[in-house]
């Protein structure tokens, strides 16, 4: 396995958004840049779906020339919930980060929609944004960010436009409702020229990838793309996208080349439950997509000895996991919260020895390996597969996955 030498420089990819953001702009401007255009269709052909057509070609708007995006299906427009297009995701054969990625997103959409109606996410049933084509769009942005693999994500403050738009629930002003509460926090303005400018999903793809709005960063621009939009406009309907090598490490060097995520950490004292029952609490938390489940034991008031159940899992899976607790243990309550995290990249790769084949997870900074662990339920059948104890088959096949 060979080990790469990391390099201080990073890769920030920039959205210019002037003329906002939209789903099939984002795709555009994404392939622009150079993605391999037939990687990303191999990608989006392990989604369970068949009742569309995408048309990839070279256009030019208002005179810029870019890439234009379209997603034509034969539907019209079903009400899909959050459940429904997780069962799409699952059953697909994406890569599993994608798969989360994608999962994690239409859960902020989720959010997004229940704040606006009153309801819990799972309760909410999405219109246009449950068609296939912005299934399509969401799943394709996490294919193409997760084909970049950018450090950083920065992003222009962002033109919504102005006046109303016809949806599913009637005329709404723009942006519309859902857009606005996926873009709280974000710095937006209204340009010269009515119109919805950024859509639901564009907005969703800011809130979902955008580490820091501003002007662009200091650097070296390398790739640039345009994906254009679809309204014909006075001015360009293009968004630009900009790949800009930084070697300024001074700022927030501890995440240069490490992955970021974020975990939804949930707790739960319990004082009054049987201890033989953790063993299957833990189980069914994992099984339900939990990250990592731990027990502390705690002191609660009056002295009462008790304990504190923690379990990490990704955002969208927390309803899940609560509904777990609540049912599963004693406890009246279950405590949430929302953090980020920052981690090594990690894959599994495959590693042949002459007494079989075993997994490991290779952790890199950058491109630079820094850990090689082997999966233990591996090592744990190539021992029993060979007679020998569990530390004797570490030791004679370390060479294996060091090297």
């Amino acid at each position: 396995m060979s080990i790469i030498n990391t390099s201080t420089e990073k890769t920030i990819l920039y959205l210019d958004c002037f003329s906002g953001i939209s789903g099939d702009m984002f795709l555009g401007a994404m392939i622009d840049l150079g993605l391999d255009q037939e990687e990303f269709l191999k990608q989006l052909r392990l989604l369970p779906l068949t009742d569309y057509e995408i048309k990839i070609q070279k256009s030019i708007k208002n005179g810029i020339t870019g890439t234009d995006v379209t997603v034509n299906t034969h539907e019209h427009h079903p009400h899909r919930g959050l459940k429904e297009i997780y069962e799409i995701i699952d059953k697909s054969e994406l890569a599993q980060n994608v798969k989360q990625k994608s999962k994690e997103a239409f859960y902020k959409l989720a959010e997004a929609e229940g704040k606006i109606h009153g309801k819990s996410p799972y309760e909410i049933h999405f219109h246009e944004v449950g068609a296939v084509d912005s299934i399509v769009d969401i799943v394709g942005a996490c294919i193409l960010m997760d084909m970049l693999k950018p450090c950083r994500v920065f992003a222009s403050s962002i033109n919504v436009g102005y006046g109303t738009v016809k949806c599913a629930h009637g005329t709404l002003p723009v942006p519309a409702p859902a857009a606005l509460e996926l873009l709280k926090g974000i710095p937006i303005y209204s340009g010269d020229e009515p119109g919805e400018f950024t859509t639901p999903t564009g907005a969703l793809i800011l809130n979902t990838f955008v580490e820091k709005f501003g002007t662009m960063p200091a650097g070296i621009p390398e790739k640039i793309g345009y994906g254009l939009g679809k309204a014909q406009r006075k001015s360009p309907n293009v968004l630009r996208t900009v790949l800009i090598k930084s070697s300024d490490i001074s700022e927030d060097t501890h995440k240069a080349g490490l992955d970021h995520d974020k975990v939804a950490i949930l707790e739960a004292n319990v004082d009054d439950m049987n201890p033989e029952l953790y063993d299957h609490v833990m189980e069914r938390l994992f099984h339900k997509g939990a990250l990592d489940v731990f027990f502390t034991p705690v002191i609660m008031k009056k002295s009462r000895p008790a304990v504190k159940i923690t379990c990490l899992c990704p955002p969208d899976k927390k309803q899940y996991l609560i509904e777990t607790l609540l049912r599963e243990t004693t406890t009246l309550g279950v405590r949430e919260l929302e953090a980020g995290r920052v981690k090594l990249f990690r894959a599994i790769e495959k590693v042949t020895t002459p007494f079989g084949d075993i997994r490991v997870k290779v952790a890199k900074i950058g491109n630079e390996v820094v850990r090689v662990t082997p999966e233990y339920e591996d090592m744990k059948m190539l021992a029993n597969k060979n007679n020998i104890s569990l530390l004797k088959a570490y030791d004679l096949v370390k060479h294996f996955w060091t090297k």
